[in-house]
């Protein structure tokens, strides 16, 4: 991101589509083509896999392609030709390796890249055990990513319409690196943005206490706001009391956001292993898509 007279610009060379051609990524490819048209980028479509043993076998010492191997590119080239790219041809590319490492190293090798990906969330077993490849990307990308989760409404083609953005914020000094990208997207986008804090209700003990604390947040969130965000965007603020991920939720729908931007932060103590877990669960349950950007990303360098 650069700064253009008094105006934030979102910039990025690529749109890096990661798909494994389930039905969650179909939606997912739709925003990417969207995304990567309304921005002028490349389009690249790019799948991780694991060669299974036969395949291993196939290709042993020999210079042919195994059968999963031809599949796999000719599924890439399907998907690349239905999908317009904003800036020359779409591009498609066959990563060995395991995907949550490989669409990272990729993105990084565009940078500025966004990530696009969609996500059916799993079940218990998948999501806290073996964890998901859409959550795998986020914890090992540098690049910012938008996730299209299962609730988010199919994406005409064509038709990419983000009229109300929402940033959701803990006022901290390390999250707050999120607000110049919320504020150049509303920009992109000529949308209006919602700037949300969620007090935790185990931080209020009396009714008195909520009106001073949100006037401490209200202040806290201006604060964290760079000086341009009135000159660019139309911005509302809000303070409310619960726990995040319902009162999250719950803006989106009230407020029919149609893109929300989180920031992740590195943990001093747990790394970045850690750092998507209150995340994820939004992101899975959010009727919009979802941006998320780490600290020190060059999405988001001015």
């Amino acid at each position: 991101m650069t700064i253009v007279g008094k105006r934030p610009v979102i910039q990025f060379d690529s749109v890096i589509f990661a798909t494994d051609f389930s039905p969650a990524s179909q939606n997912a490819g739709l925003y990417a083509s969207a995304f990567s048209r309304h921005f002028v980028t490349n389009l690249v479509v790019a799948h991780g896999f694991i060669l299974t043993q036969a395949a291993l076998e196939v290709e042993a010492g020999k210079p042919r392609s195994s059968q999963q191997r031809v599949d796999l590119n000719h599924d890439l080239l399907l998907t690349a030709e239905a999908l317009p790219a904003g800036r020359g041809t779409t591009e498609f590319i066959l990563l060995e390796g395991d995907p949550r490492k490989a669409i990272p190293v990729l993105a990084q090798r565009r940078s500025p890249a966004l990530v696009v990906m969609g996500t059916h969330g799993g079940g218990s077993i998948d999501r806290f055990v073996l964890g998901s490849t859409a959550e795998g990307i986020l914890r090992h990308s540098s690049e910012p990513a938008l996730t299209v989760g299962p609730n988010v409404t199919i994406l005409r083609p064509g038709v990419l319409q983000i009229r109300r953005i929402l940033y959701a914020t803990d006022c901290s000094a390390e999250a707050a690196h999120a607000a110049p990208v919320a504020i150049a997207l509303a920009d992109a986008f000529s949308a209006g943005l919602d700037v949300l804090h969620v007090i935790h209700s185990s931080e209020v003990d009396h009714p008195d206490q909520f009106h001073m604390l949100q006037q401490h947040f209200y202040s806290a969130v201006e604060a964290i706001m760079p000086h341009f965000a009135e000159q660019v965007c139309e911005s509302h603020t809000f303070v409310s009391v619960g726990q995040p991920h319902t009162e999250i939720l719950k803006h989106i729908d009230e407020r029919e956001i149609d893109l929300l931007i989180l920031g992740l932060r590195r943990n001093a103590h747990l790394g970045m292993q850690n750092r998507t877990s209150r995340a994820f669960p939004i992101i899975i349950e959010a009727k919009c898509p979802i941006i998320t950007v780490a600290s020190g990303s060059p999405f988001q360098s001015s």
